[in-house]
């Protein structure tokens, strides 16, 4: 027995003498940072995009998360972005009810978190950036590094950690209340505190006394965001051709025959020399060509919607359902109308047909995309068809510019965070309907750059009225005009109008790297 506490008695000072070294250990000469993303990096646009501000202004990045989806590829151009991933747990034991997976995922995630931070970094980094959610246990294992290296941290407040246990829980159960204390306690002393939201920030600071610098930080879509032009969206609908290919959609689409047309766009080949360059420079695989005729929209091409989800029970994803279903019902009767009215009779303006397109992966998927199949052949579904698709990175920004209209249904589960998809489409010129909570305003304005619902009866309504006169809306023309991006600068202490659109790295530029520039 007392060898056993002699041993460990000796371990432990091995372990602290080491931990020592480690924080003494010189800095290099280029300034460096951690990020830690307790998820999936690709699925993290965020975090991602503070990696590459963060690697633009010189600093070394190191990029700590789950390995998934391929990240974007202007972060993977960057030499001095390291990629650093974390290890997970078998398969096997995802089967284990929450109660005793929740502990046994936190355990790994500890030691996990712990070996790469010290044991794969190469010296103590001058920051380290945690994304929150999710709380445990990474505020509590940067808090531990940071005391122990001397980095400082930032804490990028995404939303409440224990509001969305919450959503699993209820809002009185012991784990919810103490998931809130962890939260309060580890999150409250940052260096810097980060909020997408004036309403985050105001209510933590004056719930929870944050110590710290406490700034806003708009989500702001990357500058490569934008309308995509008819040729992008030709470019990419030929590579998407097998997600159109299933017969209850060839049956619903106008007809199409790749390379030369898709299902909204189509290339006019009448003129020999057009015909020509374009045959001489297409292949099975259509291939973008700088000689190539140039595509058009085509006037006989369905609306396309889009929405992004994560499939997860902070967002509605059956009221969207029950929306297109009304939109169905409302189609059949006005197109009725339009056939059997007589010269008297006050014809109303056509709806056209829509495809509604949602990406995204995550639990709920299969569930809901049974039911829409279900909708479609027991309501004879002859104006909707809805899809979900998995898209990279690159073509995701290309589907929204390409889009007619984005449909938003995040809820927040702390209704304190804003929906991250809507700045997206908003930075391809997509104009949103949005299903409303407390703080959206701050976002989206009602009538201005979209519009804001609050049941599946008034989404239906909307869509209506937004696509009224399709190919050319005139209320969904106005909606777009407002969504032009304006090339000024918006800076941190500036009286300026916050709908006033710059590009992310203009908008970190602004408010965060003023704090970080002089260390």
């Amino acid at each position: 027995m007392d060898h056993a506490v002699s041993l460990l008695i000796a371990t432990l000072l091995v372990i602290w003498l080491w931990l020592v070294m480690f924080r003494r250990r010189e800095r290099a000469g280029k300034r460096s940072i951690a990020i830690l993303v307790l998820g999936d990096i690709g699925r993290s646009p965020r975090m991602m995009y503070h990696a590459e501000s963060f690697a633009t202004h010189d600093f070394e990045t190191y990029l700590i998360g789950y390995r998934g989806s391929r990240p974007i590829p202007s972060l993977l151009e960057i030499p001095h972005v390291r990629f650093m991933y974390l290890t997970e747990l078998p398969k096997t034991f995802k089967r284990l009810p929450f109660l005793l997976l929740a502990p046994l995922k936190v355990l790994q995630q500890i030691v996990s978190i712990f070996w790469k931070i010290f044991m794969s970094l190469p010296h103590p980094p001058e920051f380290i950036m945690v994304q929150n959610p999710p709380s445990i246990p990474t505020l509590a294992i940067v808090w531990i590094v940071c005391k122990i290296t001397g980095s400082k941290l930032i804490i990028d407040w995404h939303n409440l950690g224990y509001s969305i246990l919450a959503l699993r829980l209820r809002d009185n159960h012991i784990l919810v209340k103490i998931a809130k204390i962890f939260e309060k306690t580890f999150g409250r002393t940052a260096h810097i505190h980060l909020f997408v939201t004036k309403a985050m920030r105001d209510r933590l600071v004056r719930e929870w006394d944050l110590q710290g610098i406490k700034v806003v930080l708009h989500d702001r879509p990357p500058a490569h965001f934008h309308r995509a032009s008819a040729f992008e969206t030709h470019d990419l609908l030929i590579r998407m051709r097998a997600s159109f290919s299933s017969r209850s959609l060839t049956s619903f689409l106008p007809e199409f025959s790749p390379p030369e047309s898709t299902p909204f766009t189509h290339i006019d080949l009448k003129s020999p020399s057009s015909s020509q360059s374009f045959l001489q420079n297409s292949d099975p695989v259509f291939s973008s060509t700088i000689n190539s005729p140039n595509p058009e929209l085509r006037e006989d091409r369905p609306a396309l919607l889009v929405s992004s989800t994560s499939w997860t029970p902070d967002e509605d994803f059956g009221m969207l359902l029950k929306a297109l279903s009304l939109y169905e019902k409302r189609a059949k009767a006005v197109n009725e109308q339009r056939k059997v009215g007589s010269d008297g009779d006050v014809v109303p303006k056509p709806l056209p047909k829509l495809v509604m397109i949602v990406t995204g992966k995550g639990p709920l998927r299969e569930k809901y995309m049974a039911e829409v199949m279900n909708l479609e052949k027991e309501e004879s579904w002859q104006w909707v068809r809805c899809r979900s698709l998995w898209l990279e990175a690159v073509d995701y920004p290309l589907l929204l510019g390409s889009a007619d209209l984005g449909i938003c249904l995040h809820s927040s589960s702390s209704a304190l965070d804003l929906p991250m998809k809507v700045v997206d489409m908003f930075g391809c010129g997509l104009p949103v309907c949005a299903l409303d909570f407390k703080c959206l305003s701050e976002l989206v304005r009602h009538n201005e750059n979209g519009l804001v619902f609050k049941s599946a009866v008034e989404l239906a309504e909307q869509m209506e009225t937004l696509l009224t006169g399709f190919p050319h809306p005139p209320k969904l023309g106005k909606l777009r005009e407002s969504l032009v991006r304006k090339s000024r600068r918006v800076g941190r202490t500036k009286q300026a109008d916050e709908w006033e659109w710059c590009s992310w790295a203009e908008n970190w530029d602004d408010v965060l790297y003023p704090l970080i520039s002089y260390g």
